[in-house]
Order: C-alpha cells, then structure tokens, then sequence
C-alpha cells in the first residue's frame, strides 16, 4: 500500500488492519510524527513500544525479525518503532519479512528517505506494508492543521490567529500542538465547554516565534536549571524535534547573548543593563529573568568556549544523523551542568 499526506487520513485505519510493517519517510519529520502516533492509536492491540535505532539494525539486521517475533514467543503485544536513517533497515526488513512466524506491528521513521528508496520499493506492492512519503506542508495546510487542533482541543480559532500559531512553530505541527495544548488549559476549554481564542490569550501563553517553542528548553540548559531540564529533554524526544532545528536555536540565543554581552562591556549591573535593553525594545520583557542569568553563566572567555562548544556540536550532529539526538541530549545535558556551576 501506498499513502501521502494527503489520502494518509483515509488510508490509515485500513493499514492499521492490514499492515505489519509501515514505512513512513519524506522530509516532514512533524507529518512523519503525528503519522506514526494515529498508526498506533489505531492498532488493535498496540502494547508495549520497542524503539530500536536503525544504526543498530544496520550492524545487526537479524535484531528486528527476533524483536518483532518475540510477541508470538512470550504473548506479551507490542509495537516496534525504528528511527532509521535512509535505508539502513532494509536489510532487517527484508529478513523480518521473510520468516515464517507472522511479526508484531514495525513503524519505520525515516525522514532522510523517500518513496524511491530501497525499502520503499520493497514494501510498496505488499498488501502487509504501508509506505507512506510526507513533504513539508505550506502555510495553508499547516493553518488547517492548526484549526482541526483546536477544534479537537474545544478552543475556537479564526483564520488569523490560527495562520499566526502556524507561523510560529514554524509549521511543526508538534510545537502547534502544545501551543494548543496551552491555550486550551489557558482557557479551561474542553470539547464539551469550547472557548473562543483570541490575540490576548496567546500573547499570554504563546510562542511568537518558532524559537519561543524552544525557549524552555533554551532557558534549562544555558541557566543551568537542571530541575527542569529533564522534563525539557523528554520532551524534545516524545515530540521527536529536528536536532540540527533545535542546536540552531541555541546557537541563534549564544550569538545574541554575544550581542548583549559587547553592549554591556564593563558594567557589573546585569539586571540594569537588560532593563534598559527591554525599555528600547531590544530583548522581550518576558526574557529579562533568563537573559540575566545567562549573562551571568556565560561571561568573559566562557561565551565564546559555548559558542565553540555549539559548533563542534553541530558538526557531530552532521556526521552522525543516526544518533543526532542522543549526541545533542548528552551535549545540552553537559552544557547545563557547566552553566549550574557558575
């Protein structure tokens, strides 16, 4: 079976009973995403999520037939996700395809890879296969997602407000979601009480732009909160965020908090400094606390050895796509506790 974003909504939940295994790929890592959780959500059973990582498979392609068939073995159900890059779980696929002992349901995420790659082409004629290719929606498919959010959450949106929730998370429909998601708890709407959204409720709950998603997260690691931190890199992995997209908003917070430093030069008083900044509408009002504390984590010579940090970062993350977000969790995690200690 075959799909794109755009017949995936009716195609689904026929997959869901036919397939074992469903290959999702194409650019759109957020449509990649939101697929994969409306697959499993329509599994009759799903069970216990596995996650293997395509490197692992490439190295060991027996890995996934012996996983999936375990379900049969011990009756436990289960799912399998595969976070792969390319075709890297080609191999395992077709291994897992060709035993005898019928596998538990295997979602393959890939977004470096298209309907013209290697797996896609051994799966696509399969009646026990789903490939699925997603490509990054414009603004107008991103805002109708952004409204059918709302609808399902009981907030209601005009076009305007729902095209700027867009805008803002920079069509991820991930961080549109929690953005919905806060401003339906903002609201106290539920589908059975529906609130109407409007400019002042978001101005108080949402992100402006697509780096405000990221802010939380920002804050945790660059001021050393290593009590909120775990919570902010659970949730980079349970929404599934780009990990160059995210390094890229750290690196766009050092390269401003390099800005602010040269314009504060000698003076000791941070806080004054970034209320005079906040007055001439330099920095938002809402980010004088954190940009005050992370002045003060990184300063003198420490700023450009984050900065150095960052770069040497990213590289890895080029390098080694399959385990890009392992590489940048341990990284922010390191940075974090360097930033505690100041």
């Amino acid at each position: 079976m075959k799909a794109s974003q755009r017949d995936f909504a009716a195609v689904a939940p026929r997959a869901a009973k036919a397939a074992r295994v469903f290959f999702l790929c194409g650019p759109d890592e957020a449509g990649i995403h939101d697929a994969a959780v409306k697959l499993v959500s329509l599994l009759d059973n799903a069970g216990e999520r596995v996650e293997i990582a395509g490197s692992a498979l490439r190295s060991d392609p027996v890995l996934l037939g012996d996983e999936a068939r375990s379900t049969s073995l011990f009756g436990d159900s289960r799912h399998i996700v595969v976070r792969a890059s390319g075709d890297e779980a080609e191999k395992a696929v077709e291994l897992m395809l060709s035993g005898e002992v019928p596998p538990c349901p295997v979602l393959i995420l890939a977004s470096s890879a298209t309907d013209k790659s290697r797996t896609a082409r051994l799966l696509a004629d399969r009646a026990d296969a789903l490939v699925a290719v997603f490509w990054p929606p414009d603004l107008k498919a991103a805002t109708e997602t952004v409204r059918a959010l709302a609808d399902k959450a009981g907030v209601r949106l005009d076009h305007a407000l729902a095209e700027r929730i867009a805008r803002g998370t920079g069509l991820d429909s991930r961080l549109a979601a929690s953005e919905v998601e806060k401003l339906a708890l903002y609201l106290d709407a539920s589908p059975e009480r529906p609130r109407t959204g409007d400019a002042a409720a978001l101005d108080a709950v949402g992100a402006s732009t697509e780096d405000d998603g990221f802010n939380p997260l920002i804050n945790a690691v660059l001021g050393g909160d290593t009590a909120r931190l775990p919570a902010e890199l659970r949730r980079v992995r349970e929404l599934g965020l780009n990990a160059v997209g995210v390094l890229m908003a750290f690196e766009r917070r050092a390269a401003q908090l390099t800005q602010l430093a040269g314009r504060l030069g000698h003076r000791s008083d941070i806080a004054a400094f970034i209320k005079g900044e906040s007055a001439a509408r330099r920095v938002f009002f809402k980010e004088e606390r954190d940009l005050i504390r992370q002045l003060q984590c990184w300063s003198g010579k420490s700023l450009p050895r984050l900065i150095n940090r960052l770069l040497r970062l990213h590289q890895q993350l080029l390098g080694n796509s399959q385990d890009a977000e392992l590489l940048l969790l341990h990284g922010l995690s390191e940075i974090a506790r360097v930033a505690s200690r100041r």
